[in-house]
């Protein structure tokens, strides 16, 4: 599992994020294409027009998918990842009566799509945390009897 589980790990993410993306690119493919859309209209001030916004948040997640598909530039990926998945979580605070059905603890299925997002951050922070040469090694080293 250490040899192989980080690159799994990576590739699942990946793959998730070119996916989830690649669906904003097709109207209507996306369950949270309305929620998204809004979610960047109030956090951009409406400077970003809806006809632009799912576009954009389309291609920003399937870039964070193929980089961290092919494994480069690592860090700066994972920025766009987590700056993205923050604003993923905001409808939480922006819209909790459209999340959940009863509010904090019951939420509806855009609820459960947003907090599904957690694993998907503590994905990256794994991921991040051997950007710079951490390892996950198969067992700790051995102490001396001395």
């Amino acid at each position: 599992m250490a040899r192989s589980g980080l690159v799994l790990l990576r590739l699942s993410l990946g793959i998730v994020f070119l996916w989830f993306g690649a669906l904003k690119f097709f109207p209507q493919m996306s369950p949270a294409q309305d929620l998204a859309i809004r979610t960047i209209s109030i956090l951009s001030r409406g400077l970003v027009p809806p006809e632009v916004a799912l576009p954009l948040l389309a291609g920003w997640e399937c870039l964070i998918g193929l980089g961290l598909l092919v494994g480069w530039g690592l860090r700066g990926v994972l920025l766009l990842l987590y700056v993205q998945m923050l604003g993923t979580l905001t409808p939480i605070v922006l819209f909790p009566h459209e999340v959940f059905t009863r509010i904090p603890y019951a939420p509806n299925l855009e609820g459960q799509y947003i907090i599904k997002n957690l694993i998907l951050i503590s994905a990256g922070i794994v991921v991040g945390a051997t950007v710079r040469g951490g390892r996950i090694v198969p067992e700790p080293p051995k102490k001396s009897t001395q």
